[in-house]
């Protein structure tokens, strides 16, 4: 897919359709539970294969709120399971490259014990990773809350990573994380398949352009070494998202 991909929520595909087709940059969809809920997966497919005709490549964004893949409560797992295979169907019917989910790792949540979330998560990935292996597409499970790579790592070690990978988050780390980009790079590099690109000044999920918040992101490009993943800017407006753009060439 070519760079760069821009994020896109599916309720404003209208609004936003005259700026896609002149620009025609990749599209990462963000699918809500209430869009799961409007549409069957197969309506969803035919409405982007319609509206976008003109996208030269797609990824596909899952919800989030209230899900955990590793949930202590089974019914939250069954939630989820639920809505990510939904999400994989749609993603098998557009073809799109990648589905980004979240980790639903939280520290304050699991009492700072990160051996439930795990044990949960080794148990949930593998039945969507092989419908992913069926859709044609893979996994980037994509850091929120972390401090620190470990988890994360611990999970790529338990997963088959023909079908997962990670989707490291800029904004997120630079809000949360308590060690340095290259020790996040040291331990999952080789398994980061996306980029979402967005900046904040360390206080708030600003979804900032980059170079108007503080996250380094020569050092990022250069830790990556010019590793080929997928790069999808999450800006707030078409303004910010042409300035992102024009940003970020430098690192194409």
């Amino acid at each position: 897919m070519g760079f760069p991909c821009v994020r896109l929520p599916f309720d404003r595909i209208e609004q936003h359709r005259e700026f896609i087709e002149q620009g025609k940059p990749g599209l990462e969809i963000y699918l809500s539970s209430r869009t799961l809920d409007s549409m069957k997966p197969a309506a969803l497919a035919s409405h982007i294969n319609e509206k976008l005709p003109f996208v030269p490549g797609f990824t596909l964004h899952g919800p989030f709120m209230d899900l955990s893949p590793g949930a202590v409560d089974s019914s939250v797992r069954e939630s989820t399971l639920r809505r990510f295979t939904s999400v994989i169907e749609v993603a098998g019917l557009i073809g799109a490259q990648c589905v980004v989910f979240h980790s639903g790792y939280e520290k304050w949540k699991y009492d700072h014990s990160i051996e439930p979330w795990l044990g949960n998560s080794l148990e949930f990935w593998p039945d969507v990773l092989r419908k992913a292996k069926d859709a044609g597409t893979r996994v980037a499970i994509e850091n929120i809350y972390e401090e620190d790579p470990g988890g994360l790592k611990l999970l790529m070690d338990g997963l088959d990573t023909s079908a997962a990978g990670i989707c490291f988050d800029t904004g997120h780390f630079n809000i949360f994380s308590r060690l340095p980009l290259k020790a996040w790079m040291d331990k999952l590099g080789e398994h980061i398949i996306e980029l979402h690109l967005h900046d904040n000044k360390g206080d708030r999920d600003s979804h900032l352009p980059p170079g108007d918040g503080t996250f380094n992101f020569d050092e990022l490009f250069s830790l990556l070494g010019g590793r080929d993943v997928i790069r999808t800017i999450e800006a707030n407006s078409p303004e910010d998202t042409l300035l992102a753009m024009e940003r970020l060439k430098e690192y194409a």
